[in-house]
């Protein structure tokens, strides 16, 4: 396997979300919205999985002026495996469910 990283429960819903989507390339953002993480919890786990091997990374020219290029991400071949091995046990995530959060 890469090398090991923690697969807390934000790392498992953001690899099942990879694995819902197979070999397709997602952007941080459409990952952000489908898991409900901040940007502050998914960017660390990005940059996690990509310097372990999980995913590769490239930049995506902008297709309009005034846009950025945005970074996108996909899970590597053998990324995919081990993703699959990391979420078999217990499934931390469904992109049809919300999480709900305790109203103080």
């Amino acid at each position: 396997m890469g090398r090991a990283i923690r697969l807390s429960t934000q790392t498992k819903a953001v690899l099942s979300a990879f694995l819902e989507r197979g070999g397709q390339w997602r952007y941080g953002y459409d990952l952000s919205r489908e898991t409900y993480l901040k940007a502050g919890t998914l960017y660390p786990i990005l940059m996690r999985l990509r310097d372990a091997q999980w995913l590769e990374a490239r930049w995506e020219d902008a297709n309009s002026p005034g846009r950025p290029p945005r970074h996108m991400y996909r899970l590597t071949q053998d990324g995919r495996s081990w993703a699959r091995a990391a979420t078999k046990e217990a499934p931390a995530f469904s992109s049809s469910a919300r999480p709900i959060y305790n109203e103080v």
